[in-house]
């Protein structure tokens, strides 16, 4: 074989493992993005599961009202947000 066609070889070669490797990196970035949106939640379910804990018992209400005005501004940012974008 010729240095030129073994060259275009080593290339070519070369060409389709950086494809691979690219496309197996999109892969897995793509899955670590799916699994973070569905991951996260939002202040007001957040504040909706406090409050539901509360409800059993689970908080004294001195806590739970600590925990209500820590979120309030994030539940409002949201709602803030999502007016904003609709």
């Amino acid at each position: 074989m010729s240095d030129a066609a073994e060259a275009l070889v080593r290339a070519l070669f070369l060409l389709a493992v950086v494809c691979a490797v690219t496309g197996v990196g999109m892969a897995l970035v793509r899955r670590w993005r799916d699994r973070v949106g569905r991951d996260a939640t939002s202040s007001h379910e957040t504040m909706t599961n406090f409050r539901e804990l509360h409800a059993r018992g689970g908080l004294s209400d001195e806590e739970y009202r600590t925990i209500k005005s820590k979120l309030a501004s994030g539940v409002k940012s949201e709602f803030s947000e999502k007016g904003s974008a609709g």
